[in-house]
């Protein structure tokens, strides 16, 4: 019903700018100094990692995947029966938050497994799909589950996540 593909536009720059600057370092190195251009090849790949660590993170811990009758965020699979649709459709009628409010809101949103940045520890709601916190900038999305637990899901895109959610409940509550 849905799926949340995550950019590649960060991913393809990084990974461009790399191998145009290796190429350009074995266009003055290669076939002289081919040990030289292997070992500058590995350090800038050191750089290159870091850079790519965020898109994988959010690959691995924001995707988001409606089907049939399971939420899947990231790690974790949510049954709609589960899902309070009252709570749904109250963050469809929400504003949509600025992005000034949405970096203010995924600085906030904080799950780690540390003493003192549990959200049951601080009363808020659980981050759902494993990781520690809403990614800088993300939209997020708070439900409810219909035995009240508060759910923080990041989103990239907050009005079609919360419809197609809307439509898959409405479907399980009424049956």
């Amino acid at each position: 019903m849905y799926l949340e593909k995550s950019p590649k536009t960060w991913s393809a720059i990084c990974v461009a700018l790399y191998v145009a600057g290796i190429v350009y370092l074995g266009l003055d190195t290669i076939p002289d100094e081919i040990g030289l251009w292997l070992g500058l090849s590995a350090l800038f790949l050191l750089l290159l990692l870091p850079c790519l660590a965020v898109p994988i993170s959010k690959a691995i811990y924001q995707r988001i995947r409606l089907e049939g009758e399971t939420l899947r965020v990231g790690r974790e699979r949510i049954p709609l029966s589960e899902v309070d649709p009252a709570s749904v459709q109250a963050a469809l009628q929400g504003a949509i938050p600025t992005p000034a409010d949405r970096y203010a809101t995924s600085m906030a949103a904080i799950d780690a497994p540390v003493p003192g940045l549990r959200a049951a520890e601080r009363s808020g709601p659980r981050l759902v799909g494993g990781g520690w916190a809403v990614p800088m900038g993300m939209d997020s999305v708070t439900i409810s589950t219909r035995q009240g637990e508060s759910l923080l899901i990041a989103t990239r895109n907050r009005t079609a996540f919360l419809t197609a959610l809307a439509n898959g409940t409405a479907g399980i509550s009424n049956s």
